[in-house]
């Protein structure tokens, strides 16, 4: 974690963020997105951040195997809509760690100390901490499929 934080971006483009763009907090209809919920986590914080927190919610597989294919299709789409700086997508591999332990860490903490009988469905931290493994091994951007 130490060799994250050592890395962690501090001079790329900022502006508001969901910070949590899951499948469950997004709705469709006729293919195409009509409406967010869950803003508990918005924030102004670093937009590829943002971009690293939809590439792990939306780019594996059921067996944790990372899909490049979804990957370059979400890249693309955001590229049409605002492209990511090359510093950006440098920082891919470092921005998709943090996001990867803040999920584990947090469905971790969940886990312990969600109470028996509670509305909430409790979801498995290892599913983050096999991600992480990936965007570890991750040398630069062209993992994403850039």
């Amino acid at each position: 974690m130490t060799r994250i934080l050592a890395a962690w971006p501090a001079d790329l483009p900022r502006g508001h963020i969901h910070a949590d763009l899951f499948p469950d907090n997004v709705f469709f209809l006729d293919g195409a997105v009509s409406g967010l919920i869950d803003f508990y986590f918005a924030a102004t914080d670093l937009l590829a951040y943002d971009v690293a927190i939809c590439l792990n919610a939306w780019c594996f597989e059921a067996d944790f195997s990372f899909n490049v294919t979804k990957a370059r299709a979400l890249l693309g789409a955001y590229d049409a809509g605002r492209r990511l700086t090359p510093a950006e997508r440098a920082a891919l591999p470092v921005l998709c760690q943090g996001a990867a332990i803040r999920f584990a860490l947090t469905r971790l903490y969940d886990w312990i100390n969600t109470p028996a009988g509670a509305l909430v469905t409790r979801k498995d931290p290892l599913d983050y901490v096999r991600r992480l493994r990936f965007h570890l091994a991750a040398r630069d951007e062209a993992a994403y499929g850039l």
